[in-house]
């Protein structure tokens, strides 16, 4: 028998951390897992826990953190003003499209970043709240040291490529505490529904919302090398837990995987005595490795459905069609890898539980008339694609989408497709 004295705790938590690891090496790019109580911060589930990962658009939690700091510390207001600049209208979709020099106060930009996931959004609040994306980068890595984040290196605000922008599930089960904790106030930024711009209705990415019960935050993100990614949060009697799923196969799978230990974790509740403890996030030992790159097991071509946001695709497909065209078989053991343990799925269908949150640009006691997108109220619902590197992208997702367009008043204008393969 093996007693875990006080003096032994760190070394033990080592060691399970390292037994995670090595149990799952050889799956250890599918995906990591994460499982915890928000108030205590105790682990429930952990696979590659700490394991480097590029967390995609999750990124835009430490935007918000960040910015909600300088809110707290009396630096910018929620009614501060924040223009688009060429650089933020520059950025790859998806984003709100606003024209260069349009303002947009800090409320607004926020619930457009957390609900649009909008990557020009993101600019204009870190030039604006840190003079510009390395200003505010200094500002995020300050705050993640602050937070114990240690395995986390933030380049920009928004989560789009960059080869030394990593995080873990470890570091980002920290900060979405955190943000639970530290803004009890500003927590329904991390649950909205779905926001108004003029016509347009934009729904939250996080498919959790209005799907399962309690859920109420936070953050997805998607690029091709990190897979999909999801920090989600849930209550339950009184219970919040946070949940992190990084390197998923597609959006239906983030969802379900999250959903699935969410329900595991609030029907073991009361029978955590039966369970080893697995100690609390802050504790886990972090692992020195390079992220892994899905790149070619996420876009690479062989999916039957295109890699975006909206993609719903099962993983019994996707690992079929792997199985059938790749060489040596490593692909389709990675794929299949990534399938949701057997059983339920614990989500409902969508309920539209309150009415989407209305947006507008200018500032908040005046603002701009709202100008009508070339999408907001199409007659007919047309497929758009483009393929870059072999890889078919869709006109919509958090690295490759379709910017807003102001109309034309003369012509109705079909709005221009971009993509890239990040």
């Amino acid at each position: 028998m093996i007693v875990c004295t006080s003096r032994s705790r760190p070394l033990m938590l080592g060691l399970v951390a390292g037994a995670l690891l090595f149990a799952g090496a050889d799956h250890a790019k599918g995906e990591a897992q994460l499982l915890i109580e928000a108030s205590t911060g105790k682990i429930l589930h952990a696979e590659n826990a700490t394991y480097p990962w590029y967390p995609a658009s999750v990124t835009k939690l430490m935007t918000a953190y960040t910015t909600l700091r300088a809110i707290k510390e009396g630096r910018i207001s929620f009614n501060t003003l924040l223009t688009v600049s060429r650089n933020a209208a520059a950025q790859q979709p998806t984003k709100m499209g606003f024209n260069i020099g349009t303002t947009v106060t800090v409320d607004n930009a926020l619930k457009m970043l957390m609900v649009k996931s909008a990557n020009d959004m993101a600019v204009a609040i870190a030039e604006g709240v840190g003079g510009s994306i390395e200003g505010f980068a200094d500002l995020m890595n300050a705050n993640a040291r602050r937070l114990g984040m240690t395995q986390s290196n933030f380049v920009n605000p928004n989560g789009l490529p960059a080869e030394n922008h990593v995080s873990s599930a470890r570091d980002l089960a920290i900060l979405a505490r955190a943000l639970i904790r530290e803004f009890p106030d500003h927590d329904g930024y991390w649950h909205i529904s779905s926001i108004r711009y003029g016509s347009r209705v934009m729904r939250n990415y996080n498919a959790l919302i209005d799907r399962y019960p309690g859920a109420d935050g936070m953050k997805t993100g998607f690029i091709c090398a990190s897979g999909y990614n999801v920090v989600a949060s849930a209550t339950r009697n009184g219970r919040r837990l946070i949940v992190v799923i990084l390197g998923a196969w597609s959006g239906a799978v983030r969802a379900q995987k999250a959903a699935q230990l969410l329900e595991r974790g609030f029907n073991s509740g009361g029978l955590s005595w039966l369970t080893p403890s697995l100690g609390t996030v802050d504790a886990l030992a972090p692992i020195d490795a390079q992220p892994p790159n899905l790149r070619e097991e996420m876009c690479g071509g062989h999916r039957r459905k295109p890699p975006s946001e909206e993609n719903e695709e099962e993983p019994e497909e996707a690992a079929t069609t792997a199985s059938g065209e790749t060489e040596n078989g490593q692909q389709a053991f990675m794929l299949s890898s990534l399938k949701p343990a057997s059983g339920k799925f614990v989500l409902g269908p969508p309920v539209e539980t309150t009415p989407p949150v209305v947006v507008f640009t200018g500032p908040a006691d005046h603002p701009d008339p709202v100008a009508q997108t070339a999408s907001a109220t199409p007659k007919k619902k047309k497929k758009a694609v483009a393929k870059t590197d072999g890889a078919v992208k869709p006109a919509k997702s958090e690295e490759s989408g379709k910017a807003a367009k102001t109309a034309k008043p003369a012509k109705s204008a079909k709005p221009k497709v971009t993509s890239v393969n990040q």
